[in-house]
């Protein structure tokens, strides 16, 4: 890759970990540190993070990666141009900007408590759950953080004093980090990217600025949100009290869109990123494109101030690798997490068990928050290895339904098929690296499946719009590069079109018998 010697650092703050990644000008990855930090339950469907414990982790990857880049060598002290930053979108925090504290605990994307504020507004609102799809591409949903906010601001005493008395402030992670890392209590800087901004169900996707008539309706004051900012510009520096102080913040983008960058996806191509829910983006160009089919309009990337808006269509997936998390932490039928890919691989099929992790309901293309996991199918006969392979095969069947949609809704304009007319699905995130996990997606799907050698690309994609930012890569050395491509694994389907019909069928079946369980007594 072209561009001046030197090193960029990524902050990749995921949902259940903290990472910090060094990168050299050939986007390789010299030294990294990762960091795991508490999740609490506080209550069934209910999910939050300790937002100084986050900042914590982030400082203590920072300190031990450079140390890490040192010891081997690198000057990295001296060589750091700037930092990118991407996040696990949507969780909500608000915090007081006069002492710098939460005023409650992060509500993280997944948790369920909003349900009840949902209905209330789809009774109350004309357009119903579709209400605000005009401005922000986004139905009225658990997931996103304006109903989030609402809760806070109905249910948190504190919340309630300090908007009252001018002190409160909201944000997702990134502005939080943002903030704390330029200055905190003094002087930080109070903003957001207009990806994680587009998932707040608050910003208009054609002003890319907040939206007057969603605040008014929803009754959130305009002056406790950051400002908006684009994915790749020098945001504000680093401040005393870091392990990298005067460094350059250039980058910022929610974690999907990260790794739409990190995968150099340009328009109709599509990613999938398997993390703790998976997430499926198609890359529509310049125009948003409203969808009929239970996907979300929603950005790709916007690359510099002046920079065109790339748009896409997401279909997201909330239960992926957290079902093999449950597998492992609640059942006790693996010990890590690596280890299912050996048990699934024990058995040929699931011997006609389907699982489906609606734990906390169903997102795309499904939308119902009445859901709830079942595993049907089970005989005498069916032992740990058919549920294991069952669990892989669900987080397959769930990307295959949002692929479906995003074909019907973009149709032949928004897919780019490859030379041999196949549609290729780019993959990464953790789970990624499972072979077995791979081959059933492209089984299932009935087309290749690409893997990078470096299936991060969360991070480098963060990586990537720092250095852009700061002149260190330029654009053509990420979108036009072809080293990717040649060290990629392909996996290509090996399943009879008429079993995997059949396969499919019976899914939709499972699907189905997952509805109008909330209420089920406990």
């Amino acid at each position: 890759m072209a561009g001046e010697k030197g090193f960029i650092g990524s902050i990749d703050q995921g949902t259940t970990s903290t990472r910090f990644i060094i990168y050299d000008h050939d986007a390789r990855a010299v030294a990294s540190h990762q960091v795991e930090f508490t999740q609490f339950y506080p209550e069934a469907g209910w999910v939050e993070h300790d937002p100084m414990e986050i900042l914590e982790s982030v400082k203590v990857c920072i300190a031990k990666a450079l140390d890490k880049a040192t010891a081997d060598g690198h000057n990295v002290d001296g060589g750091l141009k700037a930092i990118g930053l991407t996040d696990q979108r949507e969780t909500t925090v608000v915090w007081s900007k006069s002492t710098g504290l939460p005023l409650h605990k992060a509500i993280v994307w997944m948790d369920a408590r909003t349900s009840s504020i949902c209905r209330r507004l789809e009774k109350e609102l004309s357009g119903g759950r579709s209400h605000f799809v005009e401005s922000c591409g986004l139905p009225i949903s658990t997931y996103f953080s304006a109903m989030k906010l609402l809760w806070l601001m109905e249910n948190v005493d504190a919340v309630q004093d300090g908007i009252k008395k001018g002190d409160a402030i909201f944000g997702t992670i990134d502005t939080w980090l943002i903030w704390n890392m330029t200055g905190g209590a003094n002087g930080g800087l109070h903003v957001t990217d207009v990806t994680n901004a587009s998932r707040t169900m608050l910003m208009n996707l054609n002003t890319l600025d907040w939206d007057d008539n969603t605040l008014k309706t929803l009754g959130i004051p305009a002056e406790i949100l950051p400002k908006i900012v684009s994915n790749s510009e020098v945001i504000g520096e680093i401040c005393k009290g870091w392990p990298i102080p005067g460094i350059k913040i250039a980058g910022c983008l929610g974690d999907q869109h990260a790794a739409m960058l990190g995968q150099a996806c340009k328009k109709g191509e599509a990613k999938s990123t398997y993390g703790t829910g998976a997430f499926i983006l198609l890359n529509t160009g310049e125009v948003p494109i409203k969808s009929g089919h239970g996907l979300l309009t929603t950005l790709a990337y916007k690359l510099g101030p002046q920079a065109k808006t790339n748009y896409a269509l997401e279909g997201s997936i909330a239960i992926a690798g957290a079902a093999v998390q449950w597998l492992r932490d609640s059942l006790g039928i693996i010990k890590k997490a690596s280890e299912i890919e050996d048990l699934a691989a024990m058995v040929e099929s699931t011997g006609g068990v389907y699982f489906v992790p609606a734990f906390n309901g169903l997102f795309a293309p499904w939308w119902r928050e009445d859901a709830r996991g079942v595993c049907i199918g089970i005989t005498r006969f069916t032992n740990k290895s058919h549920i294991a392979r069952a669990v892989l095969e669900s987080m397959c069947f769930q990307v295959k339904d949002v692929l479906d949609s995003m074909n019907k809704d973009a149709g032949e304009k928004g897919s780019l098929d490859n030379e041999k007319g196949e549609f290729l699905l780019r993959v990464d995130g953790g789970a990624s690296a499972n072979n077995l996990l791979m081959q059933i997606q492209a089984d299932l799907m009935g087309s290749p499946v690409v893997r990078p050698v470096d299936i991060e690309t969360t991070a480098l994609g963060a990586a990537y719009a720092a250095g852009l930012a700061v002149g260190f890569w330029k654009e053509e050395d990420i979108f036009e590069s072809g080293e990717k491509a040649k060290n990629s694994r392909v996996f290509r389907p090996a399943m009879e079109e008429e079993i995997r019909k059949k396969k499919v069928q019976s899914w939709c079946k499972a699907v189905e018998r997952t509805f109008d369980l909330a209420d089920l007594s406990i």
